[in-house]
């Protein structure tokens, strides 16, 4: 009896991970707003359902870091859901910076005006089937910082 339950749990184990799963694309990150409470980044998600019904969101889980350190983290809760049909869905990943970070930031950019990252982003989805599914994206990249005259 045990080695039927044994046989049955690997076929089953087999079988789910052969399961299509969504598969996803982080874009660079852009600054979408400077003000005096801080800055708001973007990065986009690019996300492909391969099946033909809808798959609900459950979070986005990210994380920036930037020599070294983290610098900001967060979730975005109940994002939506991915569009069925092979659709390619795009989601906005917003990072909050503060104020103080931005002054430290001015310091270490110096001559290059510009900030080396990396961002981690955790897309969890709830599949047919599998269950709550995470992908887990990193992305590392330049972030051309924008000048006096882009922000006024």
């Amino acid at each position: 009896m045990s080695q039927l339950m044994n046989k049955a749990k690997g076929f089953v184990a087999e079988k789910v991970e052969r399961v299509q799963k969504p598969e996803a694309d982080l874009s660079d990150l852009s600054v979408r707003h400077v003000g005096r409470d801080g800055a708001t980044l973007s990065g986009r998600l690019d996300v492909r359902n391969p099946y033909i019904h809808s798959i609900p969101i459950c979070e986005i889980s990210y994380s920036l870091k930037s020599a070294g350190r983290e610098v900001a983290s967060g979730t975005v809760p109940d994002p939506g859901s991915l569009a069925g049909g092979g659709a390619t869905t795009s989601l906005d990943v917003p990072v909050k910076l503060p104020y103080d970070f931005l002054v430290s930031l001015v310091k270490d950019a110096g001559r290059d005006w510009d900030l080396d990252y990396e961002m981690r982003v955790g897309l969890t989805v709830d599949l047919p089937v599998v269950g709550s599914f995470t992908l887990p994206l990193t992305k590392a990249g330049e972030l051309k910082l924008p000048t006096l005259s882009d922000i006024f």
